[in-house]
């Protein structure tokens, strides 16, 4: 049993990480700088821990730039206010990334990504071979650490890893919560489930200052996404590595922060 547990955690934590950081707030928003080797080694980690449910960096990018673009309303590509449950929102969303990697949907003219294209990877991680491998570890995993059949219901969450951190994040970061700015849009700050997710629940403030790689403002919010990156910087500082999040990426934000000031606490 405590070989599933830390199984499920790990893949749940290690794929929330690759997801927020380098999925999000690197090739996204360009939050933070990387070398080709940087970005290559996160590519591989995104690669790796998200598994089955591997998603393109430059995909992800034009989707959660047509999020921030259109919050809540119709061209958002997943507004939770358009759906009954978040089921239906997630295979809708499931259906705009497809045509997005496909290249075949009018966003691909509107936006592009931060990070390096890597075909060769892009093309191994979206083939089927790929999913069903994964799938099949996941599952023989399970078949010898399982100490019975009750604990297979925690298999489909491993199969659609990505998505399902993106449902809970994108569903309840918009409808349930408070918020610290009056925006356009319904964003919400829902600190108790965001232990799960690594401040990606701090939406409200996210979309406030979509540039900044920092999502909490509060005392009682907290973003170990954000504890991550100063490690990180830490580090390589140490090492000679450069990695630096005090200076973003000297390009344009496609989509600009809604609030200059911060408010007081």
């Amino acid at each position: 049993m405590l070989a599933i547990i830390i199984f499920f955690l790990g893949h749940w934590y290690l794929s929330l990480t690759f997801q927020t950081l380098y999925l999000h707030r690197y090739a996204s928003h360009g939050q933070f700088q990387l070398s080709l080797w940087q970005d290559r080694l996160m590519h591989l980690g995104n690669l790796i821990f998200q598994g089955s449910s591997y998603l393109t960096p430059r995909g992800y990018a034009i989707m959660h730039q047509a999020h921030h673009k259109y919050a809540d309303q119709a061209k958002d590509p997943h507004a939770p206010g358009y759906y009954t449950n978040v089921l239906s929102m997630m295979i809708s969303t499931a259906k705009t990334f497809i045509s997005i990697v496909d290249g075949k949907h009018e966003l691909n003219k509107e936006f592009v990504s931060f990070s390096r294209d890597w075909p060769l990877v892009e093309k191994i991680g979206t083939s089927w071979p790929y999913r069903i491998g994964m799938g099949a570890f996941y599952f023989f995993f399970y078949y010898y650490f399982a100490p019975n059949p009750w604990w297979f219901v925690l298999l489909p969450v491993h199969f659609i890893m990505g998505p399902v951190h993106g449902s809970i994040v994108n569903w309840c970061g918009h409808k349930y919560g408070h918020r610290n700015h009056d925006l356009g849009d319904k964003s919400t700050n829902f600190i108790g489930p965001d232990i799960f997710l690594m401040g990606e629940l701090l939406q409200n403030n996210h979309h406030a200052r979509c540039m900044s790689p920092k999502f909490s403002e509060r005392w009682f919010e907290i973003d170990p996404g954000y504890g991550i990156l100063v490690t990180f910087s830490a580090l390589s500082k140490i090492f000679g590595k450069k990695f630096e999040i005090e200076n973003p990426v000297p390009r344009r934000p496609l989509v600009p922060d809604l609030v200059q000031e911060r408010p007081s606490a």
